[in-house]
């Protein structure tokens, strides 16, 4: 039989459980973005204060609900608390965080609901420990958790758990020391009563917790007998590429090392900068030079120059090309990462708040800041630029003669490239008699001929397996490193010269200009990260492509007045036909906006998923206060009704709660016997008087209405004391 433990012994027991939550929440101030942690430790010492309490649910619901409230009206509502315009506010972040919610732009939500989703679990957590913990005495598993919970975060994070581990190890021990020795006096139905006068009982269990801890404390210890699994598994994330296709799944963003491409990934929305622009464009940052069959690396060191008065003298095109003046000041978020200069097409100089210094590498045009020497990453600057605009007729008509050394270095390919990859390309541009028709050609061969764009179950090539003929001829699913390798590869194989631009795609608008003379705000994540083709024009520089299936050409071109209409038409054809045959936008560069059944489809799961969650959570409270609602419905029943079949299901809902709350009846005990057996626990006479009106019915057939009136009275009553 199951004995009442007194309130002083569940509240030791209880403050062990807010202790080991507390270890969950230290880690938050040092490895997330909060602020206000000393807040959430009150409100989680108030929820548990609550809860210690053992306060019917209908007074402690309020009561955290209100702190709550007065939490969040304090850090972010401006107006007079259930004021018109308070309310105004919080039901235009309601509106808004439902809308973010179902676009799944999680990054998004605003500081006010992230607070009180925490808040709200919280909330939960002071519930289900005071379950886990005081009812139900099964607390290992949450131990062992929390004890993983730290020690992952000691390892992979920069917290400091030593002391955390500790403080974990002593409480622990002495919470799982109290749940089995409250087991056992339930087993063996001891009263606590000479509890209350002799807790000496506590003193062995605190003395073996602490005497584990000073001998583990002062005991010599190992060195270390297995190596650092960090690095082991950085190194395992870099060289994912390195093994048979598919091992590797890495987040999408912007990286230095493109040595081995290939393998899936996985998007990640996280934001990156916001910018002004007047309209789409590439986010240039650097460009590679030597395809090794694997993937990409540079043929030699940068060599960085000082720009002079923050100008910067970057030839991507030449003067002949029409150009545009445009300025877009870039403002990065949260913490930046980049240690290169993010810039469009034609940047001509660079406006910085603080007196920094332009190093340019014009060879791969990358652009670093320094100040005093050291390398500086800056969180905002402004950047002028003359947008190109290329002439299609003019590039038509452009030689096929190029300096030597640029053809040299940009016709570069292994001597292990399978044959078939510049077979492919000579087939493909068969019909072309110049380098634009031909690059063209190249670029739309994709849309034409069954590839797909895929992140997931991407192929990696072996070790003797060139990564664009795999690409081109085996597996014709990829992602944008697929197809602008492949591109230049195929472009090279014709003597043509190609490089591969890394950077970003515009983004996303997030706000729109009010007229046509103001710029949209873009803002760009690292599923915006990006390659594409750069193809070299004799006397206009180099050109920008776009292959990858999905993914518009951001580059503007244009035709002459003087050009024909058949030009038009050259022009317009292939461009259409690529475009119709696109994929969806289900892209880096484009996330929110797709259209795609699959996108939808995705979106329409997540629906499911919240709805799902929270009819579980509304059926796991009303299985947890079942017998509280049968309470209510059998009371209201009697009253009503009170016939025999009524009286005999409220005695059998006796029994039940009596059997939940730890008081079964016995096989070969009768009901007078067991009726004996509660009235000596509570100190009355109550189960004898229900059972025997209860015998009466059920053996004589007899329905005394008004004793009826004053046992539903008693058995109301005798149901609260056992469900207290």
């Amino acid at each position: 039989m199951k004995m009442k433990i007194p309130l002083l012994y569940t509240s030791i027991l209880y403050i062990c459980a807010f202790v080991l939550f507390l270890e969950w929440l230290y880690p938050v101030n040092v490895i997330g973005d909060v602020n206000n942690l000393t807040v959430f430790i009150l409100f989680t010492i108030f929820c548990f204060f609550i809860s210690m309490l053992q306060i019917e649910w209908y007074i402690s619901m309020p009561l955290k609900g209100f702190g709550l409230l007065f939490i969040i009206n304090s850090l972010f509502l401006t107006h007079p608390l259930f004021s018109k315009l308070w309310f105004d506010q919080l039901f235009m972040e309601i509106s808004f965080n439902i809308n973010v919610l179902f676009s799944q732009q999680w990054y998004e939500l605003t500081p006010l609901f992230r607070s009180v989703l925490f808040l709200l679990l919280i909330w939960l957590m002071s519930y289900l420990l005071h379950y886990w913990f005081i009812v139900m005495k099964r607390i290992f598993l949450f131990v062992l958790l929390t004890i993983i919970y730290i020690t992952v975060l000691d390892t992979f994070t920069i917290y400091e758990a030593d002391a955390a581990i500790v403080r974990t190890f002593i409480v622990s021990f002495v919470a799982l020391g109290m749940t089995n020795f409250f087991k056992e006096i339930d087993r063996e139905a001891i009263r606590f009563s000479w509890l209350k006068k002799s807790p000496i009982w506590v003193v062995p269990l605190i003395t073996i917790v602490l005497f584990s801890t000073l001998i583990g404390f002062a005991a010599p210890k190992f060195d270390p007998q297995w190596p650092d699994p960090v690095p082991f598994l950085k190194s395992t994330a870099e060289n994912a590429g390195s093994s048979d296709a598919g091992s590797g799944v890495s987040k999408v963003g912007y990286g230095d090392n493109d040595s081995r491409l290939g393998g899936s990934f996985v998007q990640d929305y996280t934001p990156v900068f916001q910018a002004a622009a007047k309209d789409d464009h590439y986010w240039r940052v650097e460009t590679k030079d030597v395809y090794t069959g694997k993937g990409w690396e540079k043929s030699q060191d940068p060599q960085y120059e000082l720009q002079q008065n923050n100008a910067i003298s970057l030839e991507t095109f030449a003067d002949s090309v029409e150009t545009e003046k445009f300025t877009t000041t870039l403002d990065f978020q949260g913490n930046n990462n980049m240690e290169k200069l993010i810039y469009p097409y034609g940047i001509s100089g660079v406006e910085t708040t603080q007196n920094v210094g332009l190093m340019l590498d014009s060879q791969f045009g990358e652009i670093r800041t320094e100040l005093e020497g050291s390398s500086l990453r800056l969180n905002n600057y402004t950047i002028t630029y003359e947008r190109p605009s290329f002439a299609i007729d003019e590039l038509r008509k452009v030689s096929d003669e190029d300096p030597a050394s640029l053809n040299e270095r940009y016709t570069q390919l292994p001597d292990s490239l399978p044959e078939r990859v510049g077979e492919l390309a000579a087939e493909v541009t068969a019909e072309d008699d110049n380098r634009y028709d031909k690059a063209r050609s190249l670029e739309s061969y994709f849309s034409r001929n069954g590839f797909v764009y895929q992140i997931s179950d991407v192929p990696v090539p072996n070790e003797n397996q060139d990564y664009v003929d795999q690409f081109l001829f085996d597996s014709k699913a990829g992602y944008c490193d697929n197809y602008s390798t492949s591109m230049i590869v195929m472009l090279r194989s014709l003597d043509i010269p190609a490089r591969w631009v890394k950077g970003f795609t515009s983004g996303e608008i997030v706000e729109e200009g009010e007229n046509q003379n103001s710029y949209d705000i873009y803002e760009v994540t690292n599923s915006n990260a990006h390659s594409w083709v750069e193809v070299y024009f004799p006397d206009k520089g180099w050109v920008p492509f776009e292959p990858t299936q999905g993914f518009p050409n951001m580059a503007e071109f244009h035709f002459n007045s003087d050009s024909t209409s058949e030009n038009d038409d050259e022009y317009e054809a292939p461009e259409t036909e690529s475009e119709q045959e696109q994929l969806p936008e289900e892209n880096e560069s484009e996330t929110s906006s797709s259209t795609s059944n699959t996108s939808n489809f995705e979106v329409n799961w997540w629906y499911v998923l919240i709805g799902l969650t929270v009819i579980l959570l509304f059926t796991f409270i009303i299985y947890l206060t079942r017998f509280r609602w049968k309470t209510v419905y059998l009371n209201m029943k009697i009253k009503n009704k009170g016939d025999a079949k009524t009286y005999q299901n409220a005695y059998h809902h006796l029994l039940n709660v009596l059997a939940h709350n730890g008081f079964p009846k016995d096989a070969d005990q009768t009901l007078r016997e067991y009726s004996k057996r509660i009235d000596s626990l509570y100190g009355s006479n109550t189960m004898k008087r229900l059972t025997s009106h209860y015998e009466r019915i059920l053996y004589k057939n007899e329905l005394d209405t008004e004793e009826a009136v004053n046992l539903r009275q008693l058995w109301k009553n005798l149901i609260k004391r056992i469900m207290a």
